[in-house]
């Protein structure tokens, strides 16, 4: 199983994830555990650094499809729009939920005051994260659809007022039931796929 956590910066993921990991024991791999390599080593963006993710995807993939098959795997990620570039990274998440699925996607968003919260805490620049204000502000009037919008296995979750343990439990729970309706192409909303 591969559980994919999409939203604009500041919105919890990586949180909620580590969360997720202990409650389903699974394993979990943050987007920016695959971008601060390149981050720290080329200029955003640039052909280099474009090269350095996907190298460095194609490494972690390598390794997510070595595990036992029962050991569910945790993505994060910030996909959004459309571009060759992450057009093509999402392909690649979802050859990926193709060879070791199903591949279940969650789109995580928060209301600006909270986004706003989160974005400027102090723990995200130890971690090469964003802590722009203007970011958040910009993502939510501007923003695009997520990636795996049209996945037949898709949550929308606000977590505004959830706590990490408690979206996490939530996810856990529709992760469970969808796992078992995958196969029919069933979405969280209950229609066919």
């Amino acid at each position: 199983m591969i559980i994919v956590l999409n939203g604009y910066p500041g919105v919890g993921k990586l949180t909620i994830g580590e969360e997720l990991i202990f409650q389903i024991s699974g394993r979990l791999l943050d987007i920016h555990s695959v971008y601060n390599v390149a981050f720290a080593l080329a200029e955003f963006k640039s052909p280099e650094f474009i090269e350095a993710v996907e190298k460095i995807e194609s490494v972690a993939h390598d390794l997510i499809l070595k595990l036992p098959p029962e050991i569910p795997v945790v993505l994060t990620t910030v996909l959004a729009g459309t571009s060759d570039w992450g057009d093509a990274e999402w392909k690649r998440i979802v050859r990926l939920g193709k060879e070791r699925g199903p591949l279940l996607v969650v789109h995580i968003h928060c209301g600006l005051e909270e986004n706003i919260r989160r974005i400027e805490a102090a723990g995200r620049a130890a971690k090469r994260k964003p802590r722009d204000a203007e970011m958040a502000m910009r993502n939510h009037v501007h923003g695009k659809v997520l990636a795996g919008i049209d996945e037949p296995n898709l949550l929308r979750l606000d977590v505004t007022d959830l706590s990490a343990r408690e979206a996490a439990t939530k996810i856990a729970e529709w992760a469970k039931i969808s796992a078992i309706l995958a196969p029919q192409g069933m979405r969280s909303d209950g229609r066919r796929g």
